[in-house]
């Protein structure tokens, strides 16, 4: 089985990625700038948006890599011609993945007080952190359903469907954020903050039915789990628990970064709260080449076409580094603008643009450290994967953030922290790719 490798090839799987990958950062920062414009009270809803997106970015990353985990299973075996071995896997492994978002979700509704009082939220914060996080919590079922389709459809090598599912979900969270949140008059009441939540939540059961949809007519997998489980579930559970702990130990990072945020001030975490979700925009803006690298390389390791594997590694480094440098310019011609879109309140506006830079300047870091973490898992290497995060977080980037609090430089620490945390997760991949594979495509 050939595979095209022409960067025609590469972005037509890695745009459509690029485009459906950002969905829900998209939700997030849809609500970041709704809820930012406020006339009631917007720096503390816009504070309490971003420490429950926090969270929820974390229940989602740790329990959404059934997608990396399908892609690569589904992926490998396409390669060696004989995808109807694991045509039953999809469906199973999605069936478990949301019977666990249930005991999540029942075991967090009621304790979502506790929750956020962990990220230092209190007062009208954290009123609000409950307020918006008891009706966003009943979306996340429905995003594991459709991340795991997108996992199956990216095993296939098709990125299309996702992207036009991720569109459809975007633009409806957008009209729906606008009409919930500041109402309509004489037929809408303003809901505020618990508007922008039913607005999430109406989009990602939308995004959750469109995607059954399209499983069930556009592809050869089965919608519903059948007995008995394939032989490949081992393997699945397996790379999901590797990435399981490997998600906790990137979420640690994530919760530090927002607690220490948190307890700076109201300003400083609303800033944080713009500054990190733009970056998570920025790091599924360039993850568009990083799916590329984690479909194809999954068929091209299951073909055992080695010499193709370095080969697609050299081209996706150049085509990340130039992304990242284009999004890098790109948000430097437009500085002054950006905080706007989602506050008027110039504290946080100063705080923003004390470290907006500094995003601005990881993006090409992030496009090393991200291709070669899509490709790693597109070709099952999960356990090294895990090991490294776990030495990056604890090893690197705990120990950095208390030196740079100790500092006092609050903000701008965070970020150096997340920017050698980076640094640590791209670099060995990059090595270690090269020792595994160089090797082998000398033999073939």
């Amino acid at each position: 089985m050939t595979t095209d490798l022409s960067l025609k090839h590469i972005n037509k799987l890695a745009i459509p990625a690029l485009i459906g990958g950002i969905s829900e950062p998209i939700l997030s920062l849809t609500d970041t700038a709704v809820v930012g414009n406020m006339e009631l009270n917007a720096t503390e809803s816009l504070a309490a948006v971003g420490i429950v997106a926090t969270f929820l970015s974390m229940l989602i990353w740790v329990f959404g890599q059934t997608r990396s985990a399908i892609s690569s299973i589904i992926s490998q075996y396409l390669g060696a011609n004989r995808l109807p071995e694991v045509k039953s896997l999809p469906a199973q492994a999605i069936t478990i993945v949301v019977l666990i978002s249930l005991l999540i979700l029942a075991i967090t509704f009621p304790f979502s007080r506790q929750i956020f009082k962990l990220y230092n939220a209190s007062g009208l914060i954290l009123e609000y952190c409950v307020e918006y996080f008891r009706i966003r919590i009943f979306g996340f079922p429905f995003t594991l359903f459709t991340i795991g389709v997108f996992g199956a459809f990216r095993g296939l090598q098709n990125t299309f469907y996702p992207m036009v599912i991720a569109i459809i979900g975007c633009v409806s969270n957008v009209l729906l954020d606008l009409v919930l949140v500041y109402g309509v008059e004489g037929f809408i009441p303003a809901m505020n903050i618990q508007g922008a939540a039913y607005a999430s939540v109406i989009a990602q059961i939308l995004m959750a039915l469109i995607s059954a949809f399209y499983l069930y007519q556009k592809t050869p997998l089965p919608l519903v789990a059948t007995w008995p489980l394939n032989k490949e579930i081992k393997k699945f559970t397996f790379m999901v628990l590797n990435l399981f702990v490997r998600t906790i130990a990137l979420n640690v990072t994530l919760y530090f970064g927002s607690s220490y945020a948190t307890s700076y001030g109201a300003n400083y975490i609303a800033a944080y709260t713009i500054a990190i979700n733009l970056w998570f925009l920025g790091a599924f803006l360039i993850d568009g080449y990083a799916s590329a690298g984690n479909i194809l390389s999954g068929k091209l390791l299951g073909g055992k076409r080695y010499h193709d594997l370095i080969q697609l590694s050299n081209k996706l480094i150049i085509y990340g580094i130039v992304v990242g440098t284009i999004m890098a310019l790109i948000g430097t011609a437009t500085y002054s603008s950006i905080g706007r879109i989602f506050t008027d309140d110039e504290a946080v506006l100063r705080e923003f643009y004390k470290v907006f830079w500094m995003i601005l300047a990881m993006q090409p870091l992030c496009a090393l450290a991200f291709i070669f973490d899509g490709m790693f898992k597109g070709m099952g290497k999960m356990k090294y994967l895990r090991n490294l995060l776990l030495v990056a977080t604890f090893g690197v980037f705990i120990p950095v953030l208390l030196f740079v609090d100790y500092l006092n430089l609050q903000l701008y620490g965070i970020f150096i922290a997340l920017t050698v945390w980076i640094i640590a997760r791209g670099i060995p991949l990059i090595v270690k790719f090269r020792k595994l594979f160089l090797p082998l495509a000398q033999k073939a």
